[in-house]
């Protein structure tokens, strides 16, 4: 089997994958893909077609509608937990944080463009390697679903391990004899795999190593005319790497899998699959729809009686005379309900996409709604998004954890706990806020002894009672510095006049 081999899950959804990339690429994408999605009429030739797909309109309600997902998801920043004692393992993973593909992303972003990624297509993978030669530290590198081609898993010691994966990337190489500033780009392959060192018969988790192997597309020799550039070209192995941890290689292979369901190893569904076909669909119906409006929307002039070789001028300071009798004239006009039916089923492609997305995409209504009312209706979409956050809320932990590993004497990365590392994506995609009963309760319940400070504090802090940027101890800080509140003061409210006092208007 050749090493650029793909996997079956991948040769399965390469075309979704693409189809999506090209919806949230926008009109030009869609439209640079031709008759893949706009199919041509009967008897169109190429002129015609060109017009009739320029006419055409695409609504992307699909990149709205995931623009809306990440904004929410993101509403608040995510929270990454590291190890409170003060070491070298802080240190590197407050580094991480900061810095996490070495290329100046904060972990944040980082976070932000793989939420994107899971949302438009459902997959993306993660390598969490290590940098021997300048920094000495780890650090992440971001696969998209079209890089991650093949993988492999296999039962060891008790349970399933990733045994292979296959990455495709992209190598700049100068060449002698080309130009220095326009260096030449090579197709790489990536294999991330674990090797036995021991026989078959006797195969433990300990017992298998880490192996890198780099493959490159490059020319088989030179061409018949001398041309390099012209010669068949073959996968060649270049390098293998057996990278070392404290001197030993690794156990594992240092790569996590993200989807928006869980974060195996196995293709998940797109989560906006169903929003992008029908996409599609509204995209033809208003290709038909301006189509027929190109023809029988504008008035057509028409004569009858007049001479053949008469030239007849439209306009307001123009008279049509004609000496012939019964000569009539008058204009072609569309009725009929051949156009409304474009409209209403756009209308219902756009209804559709509202409810099976966001409902961002409704038009307002001209009532008004409580907090309750549209937190109600927004229920669907909010459990998709849950599940998603912390699908790769889980992920991003376990990718923490390489990393925290990386740095530390554990023998798996499974040893490390909850307690040490933890990402967490914002799970609370409420607008209503906190209410002032809310507020009341809690702060009842603190004092009867119910709940710690902490955990009021990080109640508030969820309700957008207290800034996200803001700890507790600096709120406590703050509590402590500022004046108690003093208590009102009674007023005691006048006596009413009486009928005697009451003053009389002057005569």
């Amino acid at each position: 089997m050749p090493v650029n081999s793909t996997h079956l899950e991948y040769d399965a959804n390469i075309l979704a994958w693409q189809r999506a990339r090209d919806v949230f690429g926008g009109e030009d994408a869609v439209k640079a893909a031709g008759e893949k999605y706009l199919p041509r009429l009967d008897s169109q030739d190429d002129k015609e077609y060109l017009a009739y797909k320029n006419r055409a309109s695409f609504f992307n309600a699909s990149a709205r509608t995931a623009d809306g997902y990440v904004g929410l998801i993101f509403r608040r920043d995510p929270n990454f937990k590291l190890p409170e004692a003060n070491n070298g393992i802080t240190a590197a993973l407050t580094s991480f944080v900061e810095d996490a593909d070495m290329l100046g992303t904060p972990l944040s972003a980082f976070t932000k463009k793989l939420v994107t990624e899971i949302i438009n297509v459902g997959r993306a993978g993660t390598l969490i390697d290590w940098n021997e030669d300048a920094e000495k530290r780890a650090y992440a590198v971001a696969y998209s679903a079209e890089d991650i081609i093949n993988w492999h898993t296999e039962r060891v010691n008790g349970r399933n391990v990733i045994t292979l994966v296959v990455l495709k990337e992209t190598s700049k190489t100068a060449v002698a004899e080309a130009d220095p500033y326009e260096p030449e780009v090579i197709q790489q392959l990536r294999v991330l795999k674990l090797v036995p060192s021991q026989s078959q018969s006797d195969q433990t988790k300990a017992d298998w190593s880490y192996q890198v192997e780099i493959w490159q597309y490059l020319p088989d020799g030179q061409s018949p005319n001398g041309n390099r550039s012209r010669a068949k070209k073959k996968w060649k192995l270049t390098d293998t790497i057996t990278p070392l941890r404290l001197g030993k290689p690794l156990p594992l292979i240092p790569f996590v899998f993200h989807g928006p369901r869980h974060s195996l190893p196995d293709v998940d569904k797109i989560p906006l699959e169903d929003i992008i076909a029908v996409n599609l669909d509204h995209y033809r119906l208003n290709a038909d729809y301006k189509h027929g409006m190109h023809f029988t929307a504008l008035p057509t002039a028409w004569v009858s009686g007049f001479d053949k070789n008469s030239s007849l001028r439209i306009g307001s300071s123009t008279a049509w005379v004609a000496e012939a009798p019964g000569a009539t004239a008058g204009y072609l006009e569309f009725h009929g309900q051949g156009l409304s039916t474009f409209e209403r089923a756009m209308d219902r492609d756009e209804q559709l996409m509202a409810v099976l997305g966001t409902r961002m995409l409704e038009s307002r209504k001209r009532v008004g709604e409580t907090a309750a009312a549209i937190e109600l209706r927004q229920s669907g979409e909010n459990s998709i998004l849950n599940t998603v956050s912390l699908s790769i809320s889980s992920s991003l932990t376990h990718a923490l954890r390489w990393v925290y590993w990386w740095n530390s004497t554990e023998t798996i990365p499974d040893a490390i706990g909850p307690d040490l590392v933890l990402a967490t994506l914002n799970t609370d995609f409420s607008i209503t806020g906190m209410s002032a009963l809310e507020i009341t309760a809690l702060v009842a319940a603190w004092q009867a002894g119910a709940i710690s400070q902490a955990t009021m504090l990080d109640l508030f802090r969820a309700g957008e009672v207290i800034a996200p940027g803001r700890t507790n101890d600096e709120e406590i800080k703050l509590l402590a510095t500022q004046k108690p509140p003093t208590a009102p003061v009674a007023v005691k409210p006048p006596m009413p006049a009486s009928k005697s006092e009451t003053p009389q208007p002057l005569a």
